[in-house]
């Protein structure tokens, strides 16, 4: 049987465990599968708590010594929200300094006032070819907060084929709360 990268298919399982203060913690599992410019994406308690989503888009990468990588993705959620949902994701690498962000519109097909934009993005610098520190914020209604928009610190490791991370959100605040990342590719 050929291994995935003989069949040209890149497969990523990640899985990441929201710590909430004052709520029940979750995991939020993502499973993706690309071949040259096809993109297939799903996720469970991504845009709402038990909702399942589906995503086809296609992959673009552009320069060297600068790298940007695209994904425009147009997917559905089926759950406790059921959507349309146009998706963006953006890397962007200078050197050593990783710029990275997920965009999505919840298009709610129950209610009108329910559609939603969702933003996760962070700025990363990478020391070394396995550690990196930096920022993040996200916008976000799986899990209620007073804030619009949550910001925080973030540490992660790359080895081999996994890789982690811990977020830490609204440090020094109430509301603070972490998500711990930890994903796989083969």
């Amino acid at each position: 049987m050929p291994e995935a990268g003989e069949t040209g298919w890149e497969f990523g399982l990640s899985g990441a465990l929201y710590v909430l203060p004052d709520e029940g913690d979750y995991v939020q599992p993502t499973f993706k599968a690309d071949r040259g410019l096809f993109h297939f994406e799903a996720r469970y308690n991504y845009e709402d708590r038990d909702s399942t989503s589906f995503f086809v888009g296609a992959n673009f990468e552009l320069g060297d010594e600068v790298k940007l990588a695209l994904t425009p993705m147009i997917g559905g959620v089926a759950g406790q929200t059921d959507g349309i949902v146009p998706a963006l994701v953006a890397d962007l690498t200078v050197g050593p300094f990783e710029a990275y962000a997920e965009a999505e519109y919840v298009f709610d097909l129950e209610d009108r006032d329910s559609n939603f934009f969702y933003m996760w993005s962070e700025l990363s610098w990478w020391p070394t070819e396995w550690l990196r520190a930096g920022v993040v914020t996200q916008r976000t209604r799986v899990y209620k907060t007073e804030r619009d928009i949550q910001r925080g610190l973030l540490a992660g490791f790359t080895f081999k084929k996994l890789d982690g991370t811990v977020y830490f959100f609204n440090p020094g605040a109430d509301d603070h709360f972490t998500v711990v990342s930890l994903g796989v590719s083969f």
